[in-house]
């Protein structure tokens, strides 16, 4: 996961982002517990958005709050969340950035990648003993990404939508009624955080000749404008299904938490890359 997924801090409540923060620090707790403090750096929003959204649905299991100091607060005790549903996340936050530190060694050959792949291995096979068929999939989506991305495919909702398949392995956290509603949210949200890194990193592929699904789109646009406005409304496209699946489920808790993100915070890194490209 890329870690596009945040809140607008401007428009939450305090409580709220309290709330967000117990969360966030709840993950960092669960990885450090699981790959030491190096496990941390697997650390990202997009896990926090998962927990948030399993928790509030399946909240029967309530979470205990903790106080403790750590690297970050050294000073202060701060509290965070711990939970089935944190512990979940966390896992599949190092099953995800292990794999993608394997691909980044295989491409570009990047030593950190690899070594840091190396740290976190010990944890994998232990998360694939807990979710074989899920980790099974995941691998498999996984492997026909790394085809398209090797092939040069340039039909964006196809290679988005395979990373859409594995987000949507991710967020099928039980096989119950709710499955397949977490299962449309996970892939529209999953096409569309592969759409905006595209869109993200589009300027550095070309200049470095790397593959990027938005190339040709880029280079057809009659200006910069125009490809900024086609991106956003094919971002916009996969965020409204995405919400459109949430507002379906059955979640009260942090629920402006939740609709913060998916209504506004998930912007913010468009609207900023937009700004500095004008500036340009």
């Amino acid at each position: 996961m890329f870690g596009y997924v945040i809140v607008n801090k401007d428009e939450l409540k305090f409580k709220e982002y309290d709330i967000y923060k117990r969360y966030y620090c709840g993950i960092c707790n669960a990885l450090k517990e699981r790959s030491g403090l190096m496990g941390r750096m697997s650390l990202n929003y997009d896990a926090v958005f998962l927990a948030l959204i399993l928790t509030g649905l399946y909240g029967e299991e309530r979470s205990c709050k903790k106080c403790r100091r750590c690297v970050v607060h050294p000073v202060k005790k701060h509290d965070y969340e711990i939970n089935p549903y944190i512990t979940y996340s966390a896992d599949m936050s190092i099953y995800l950035t292990y794999y993608k530190c394997i691909d980044d060694w295989k491409d570009d050959k990047k030593l950190f990648k690899y070594l840091y792949a190396k740290l976190i291995s010990g944890q994998i096979k232990d998360i694939e003993n807990k979710y074989p068929g899920k980790c099974q999939n995941i691998k498999n989506y996984l492997l026909e990404l790394s085809e398209y991305e090797h092939n040069e495919t340039y039909d964006i909702d196809l290679v988005s939508g395979c990373f859409g398949k594995i987000t949507e392995e991710i967020y099928a956290y039980s096989d119950d009624v709710w499955q397949a509603g977490l299962r449309k949210i996970g892939f529209y949200l999953g096409k569309f955080i592969y759409i905006l890194d595209a869109y993200d990193d589009i300027e550095k592929d070309i200049k470095y000749n790397s593959y990027n699904p938005l190339i040709e789109r880029y280079n057809n646009a009659k200006s910069m404008k125009s490809f900024e406005s086609e991106c956003r409304n094919i971002l916009l496209m996969m965020i409204t299904e995405c919400s459109r699946e949430f507002e379906k489920l059955p979640i009260v808790e942090n629920i402006g938490i939740i609709r913060n993100i998916l209504y506004s915070g998930v912007w913010g890194r468009f609207n900023l890359i937009s700004e500095k490209r004008q500036e340009k």
